[in-house]
């Protein structure tokens, strides 16, 4: 109401009839936005439900999804505060759910902070502020997608490189109990052997005694490098446990 009679450059000689007219002048102007802004947080509802139709009905793929609805919750605006925060969680939830999270290893968010000019950017694909003024439907969508994209490329790069340090601090911790022989014996069974072997076979194939092989081994079973195979409840041969076989490039390489 003050704004209107504030507008009016006669404010200071008004007489009564002026001021009714400007009571209901004020009165029709705050109708004219409550009833402008009704429509507005209509518009928002529906704006939403569309988005969560479209996530419950799609198939493109996950990442494709997560980077349309971080895009439109920051550009819907659908809470006062907050929405960029909101989108970043809701779109890394999305990867989680779909197999494409990083196993609560940090966030894209640390990689969109690095350069923010760069995510504002690419979210802004220089378009106008207001989401109904061309941000709803972007001409050129790909902008963002392709950010969104590299962005999740490289962190993933930084998980797996994290992972992989990790693994060979434990093949490392591992091989630090096993003495230079038995270490020997490990690097000639991943080189020699793929299946089942005895630890006869071995000690005629190194000239070394039967018993010297299987105290070896017990050294290698007793730290996940080697799996004893039972017959009747006693051992009869040996194979490389899951784990060398799944490290043999690793252990091989600090063997080395």
């Amino acid at each position: 109401m003050d704004e209107v009679i504030e507008r009016d450059e006669r404010k200071h000689y008004l007489k009564p009839e002026q001021e009714v007219r400007n009571y209901f002048l004020a009165l029709n102007f705050l109708e004219e936005k409550v009833s402008k802004k009704e429509k507005f947080s209509q518009k928002l509802i529906l704006d939403v439900q569309k988005l969560v139709e479209y996530v419950n009905t799609t198939d493109d793929h996950p990442l494709i999804v997560a980077a349309v609805v971080h895009y439109q919750l920051v550009t819907i605006h659908p809470f006062e505060d907050g929405n960029g925060r909101t989108a970043r969680l809701l779109s890394g939830y999305i990867m989680d759910l779909n197999g494409y999270g990083f196993n609560g290893i940090g966030s894209l968010e640390e990689y969109f902070a690095y350069d923010i000019d760069e995510y504002y950017e690419s979210i802004q694909m220089g378009l106008p502020a207001l989401y109904y003024s061309g941000r709803e439907n972007p001409p050129h969508p790909e902008i963002w997608i392709h950010y969104f994209l590299r962005m999740v490329k490289l962190y993933s790069g930084k998980i797996c490189d994290l992972q992989l340090a990790s693994e060979e601090e434990d093949i490392a911790g591992s091989l630090s109990f096993l003495k230079g022989r038995e270490k020997e014996l490990l690097q000639f069974l991943i080189k020699n052997y793929r299946g089942e072997f005895t630890p006869i076979e071995v000690s005629r194939e190194l000239s070394v005694t039967n018993k010297t092989i299987i105290n070896r081994l017990a050294v290698l079973v007793k730290n996940g490098f080697a799996v004893p195979i039972l017959v009747n409840e006693r051992i009869r041969s040996y194979e490389l446990s899951e784990f060398t076989r799944d490290h043999e490039k690793e252990i091989m390489k600090i063997i080395s």
